[in-house]
């Protein structure tokens, strides 16, 4: 998967010298936690910056909430450049999901923009890669979605292509990790013999750690 595949495409973006309380007010009437700051390029907007709720937060009298209704008419009026983050990592919209992912959580960071050719095209957030994850491994039909050990040499795509038909199930997403050590390989099986299934993968030597019915 790609992040061009889950990125927000309709990115807000305000200009260095919008003022602090006008972007406290844009983020209250859009529901959002983070604008990105730009300028106008021949192709589009170029980056600049981005600013959070919490740099907003921080910007205003404490006895005010920078979300509510009166935000706009008591906030500071100095432009968002002097509080915006202004070294921003950013992401290429053909880059794998994963990166996105392993980004967000080195840099402990809520959202990655998306940048091509020098513009801003997206950004991609912790909700959009929660949706790609749900997406692969939710629901959708009746069968069943199991996780099983797997060693360092198994063969995991040839070993459910050949259990999987003999009880009328097929792969609907398959992803393998490693976690505290130990390799896995998690399944959604789709069609009626999801017992069977289960357990002709116990006698191919395979530890079933977890099973989810679903439908």
């Amino acid at each position: 998967m790609l992040v061009s595949m889950w990125m927000t495409r309709d990115v807000i973006v305000i200009l260095p010298t919008t003022p602090i309380a006008d972007a406290a007010v844009e983020m209250g009437r859009r529901r959002v936690r983070r604008l990105v700051v730009g300028e106008a390029g021949a192709k589009g907007p170029r980056l600049r910056g981005i600013v959070s709720a919490r740099d907003v937060a921080r910007a205003y009298p404490p006895d005010v909430n920078p979300l509510s209704a009166v935000a706009g008419e008591r906030g500071p009026r100095q432009p968002v450049s002097t509080i915006m983050a202004r070294q921003v990592k950013t992401i290429a919209p053909d880059a794998p999901l994963e990166d996105a992912a392993r980004m967000l959580v080195e840099h402990k960071i809520g959202a990655v923009p998306v940048v091509g050719d020098g513009v801003v095209v997206g950004i991609i957030t912790e909700s959009d890669i929660f949706r790609a994850f749900v997406e692969a491994i939710g629901g959708g039909g009746r069968g069943v979605r199991v996780t099983f050990d797997i060693s360092a040499t198994d063969d995991v795509v040839s070993l459910l292509a050949e259990v999987g038909p003999r009880h009328a199930m097929r792969v609907a997403s398959l992803f393998t990790l490693e976690h505290d050590g130990v390799r896995l390989g998690v399944v959604r099986m789709a069609g009626p013999g999801s017992d069977a299934f289960i357990d002709d993968l116990r006698r191919s030597g395979h530890r079933v750690l977890s099973v989810s019915r679903i439908g």
